[in-house]
């Protein structure tokens, strides 16, 4: 039987922290307004760095971790929402700045749940026996899609970058993966892209929009704490586990609020959560894979222990990934 497993991880955050009270400055808010409701203190924001660039160094600082040649990399999957680029794909750029040729590298879009779903296409490229060594990053540079000037949303975001080197083996390391996504739902949390504009319009075009994030924040609240809820479940059903099997849980660092209350409902014990927004904010599909390296680097990771990472995101979409870690 064919597994797959991460032998290493790696990340990249830009030096430029943004604390709560330098945005006090921009926008009608404070730090107890921000940490109250968030639990974020501070973020990471880039200071001209580019998606593609934060990706490749994560990438690197994965490769090396993982103690193997760059050119045993025979795929490379990134999950990002704030591209350089609609083509050539970030992960193109990723490749070139690898210096790899001939190998399938793509992007997948699936807001914040970007990582998990990427981690379940390597999985399931790895055990089909079509690859056997799998980059997978997730990153984003959401300050350049970030309304300034709106509090409600410009609080909650950091720009970063997470990777993972997936690897066939014959023991066993994904345990098992679920993921979902409801379109109709898409209004509740957007991101704009570029709107219809050519010289054939009959119709003025007044569907352009910024491209800037906007969400409904009371909306996603009670759509994610379902929805983190549901997919712990699932994967926990899919594997014959109980909660109580789970050494650690990764959540998506959207909110403190939302992890709290998914862990109230499951009777999580705190010290199993791995929670690092409070210094990084909500960095979309790149939370998962930061919180797993600081994770890991810290130590906190036994081998034979069970962990659960589990996110949501715009989509809607939502995932959860069952692991059984082996470093």
């Amino acid at each position: 039987m064919v597994y797959s497993k991460i032998i290493g991880t790696g990340a990249y955050v830009p030096a430029r922290i943004v604390k709560n009270d330098e945005l006090s400055k921009i926008v009608e808010t404070n730090d107890e307004w921000i940490t109250s409701r968030t639990g974020i203190k501070e973020r990471r924001i880039s200071s001209g760095e580019k998606t593609y660039q934060m990706a490749a160094k994560a990438a690197k600082e994965a490769i090396e971790n993982a103690g193997i040649e760059k050119e045993e990399i025979d795929m490379i999957v990134v999950a990002t929402i704030t591209p350089d680029f609609f083509m050539p794909s970030t992960a193109n750029l990723v490749q070139a700045e690898l210096g790899l040729k001939d190998i399938p590298s793509f992007d997948i879009v699936a807001g914040c749940t970007g990582f998990v779903y990427g981690l379940q296409i390597a999985d399931q490229f790895i055990k089909s026996k079509q690859s056997k060594t799998i980059l997978v990053i997730g990153v984003e540079v959401l300050s350049k899609v970030t309304n300034w000037f709106d509090r409600n949303t410009c609080v909650l975001f950091g720009d970063g970058a997470g990777a993972v080197i997936l690897k066939s083996s014959n023991q066993e390391g994904i345990i098992c993966t679920y993921t979902g996504s409801q379109g109709d739902l898409q209004e509740l949390l957007t991101l704009p892209a570029v709107p219809l504009k050519n010289p054939f319009l009959h119709i003025p075009n007044n569907n352009g929009r910024p491209s800037n994030i906007s969400m409904n924040g009371k909306e996603i609240f009670q759509f994610a704490t379902r929805i983190m809820i549901k997919s712990i479940s699932q994967v926990l059903n899919k594997s014959n586990l109980s909660i109580s099997d789970i050494d650690y849980i990764i959540p998506h660092q959207a909110n403190i609020r939302i992890i709290d209350y998914v862990a109230r409902k499951l009777k999580i014990e705190r010290e199993k959560s791995i929670i690092n927004l409070d210094r990084f904010g909500n960095t979309s599909s790149a939370s998962i894979p930061l919180a797993l390296n600081e994770a890991h680097k810290e130590k906190t990771f036994c081998p034979g222990d069970r962990i659960i990472m589990v996110a949501f995101g715009g989509g809607l979409t939502w995932g959860a990934a069952l692991l059984n870690w082996t470093i």
